[in-house]
């Protein structure tokens, strides 16, 4: 057709994909992906995309953006206009979203769980206290009576094995022979100076004779065998 002098060309109607695009303050995702249009596979997958190179703190699945795609794709131009130029419609469209439902009562479950931790933790504060004071009494009073006891078990111990050791045991039998031989040589003596008779001196000394040489047997066997 041909144009004539002064004539005016009809000028384009704004397509409602471009009416969308031009607010800002929305999230990309939600720009790229409001058309009242169904959305073919392929215009889904580059919504994905487009929203996965944005500034948001993770990217957004492809499960995910389908949810949001399905709320959307079924509402009318002036609905989705109203979505991009009203806060607080965008604010309960967002909340309506199935992942937001399910942040949010994941959310709410674990707010309920940590105050139910903490009124448990603050309902056995007392019994805390109480075991923490027990615990002081026993160190200052019980625990220091048993640390003596046993530390005289332990003196005991030593000893006992101090006096059962070879060389004590050793030492201690040549302190009975060397007794045995005083009383024997006492015995003698009472004899030469006629304080005792000889029915009396013969039983005895032999007694104190047999105990010295048996001990003396001992005593060498003894040495012999720490020696091997």
């Amino acid at each position: 057709m041909f144009k004539f002098w002064g004539s005016q060309e009809p000028q384009a109607q704004p397509r409602p994909e471009d009416a969308l695009s031009q607010q800002s303050y929305y999230p990309h995702s939600v720009n790229s992906t409001s058309s009242s249009r169904p959305l073919t596979p392929s215009r889904t997958s580059s919504a994905s995309n487009l929203s996965s190179r944005g500034n948001s703190p993770s990217p957004v699945s492809p499960t995910e953006a389908a949810g949001v795609i399905a709320s959307l794709k079924d509402k009318s131009v002036d609905e989705l206009r109203k979505l991009l130029s009203d806060k607080d419609a965008y604010h309960q469209f967002f909340l309506s979203l199935d992942q937001v439902k399910d942040q949010n009562n994941l959310r709410e479950e674990l707010r309920k769980e940590t105050l139910q931790l903490t009124r448990e933790n603050l309902e056995k504060e007392p019994r805390m206290v109480e075991l923490r004071n027990q615990c002081r009494i026993i160190r200052t009073t019980e625990l220091a009576a048993a640390q003596e006891r046993l530390n005289e078990l332990e003196r005991q111990k030593e000893e006992t094995l101090n006096l059962c050791s070879p060389s004590s045991l050793l030492q201690r039998l040549q302190e009975a022979m060397n007794k045995t031989e005083e009383e024997s040589e006492e015995l003698h003596r009472q004899l030469l100076n006629s304080e005792i008779d000889l029915g009396t001196f013969i039983p005895k000394y032999k007694k104190l004779r047999n105990t010295y040489h048996r001990r003396a047997l001992v005593h060498l066997a003894a040495k012999t065998s720490s020696i091997g």
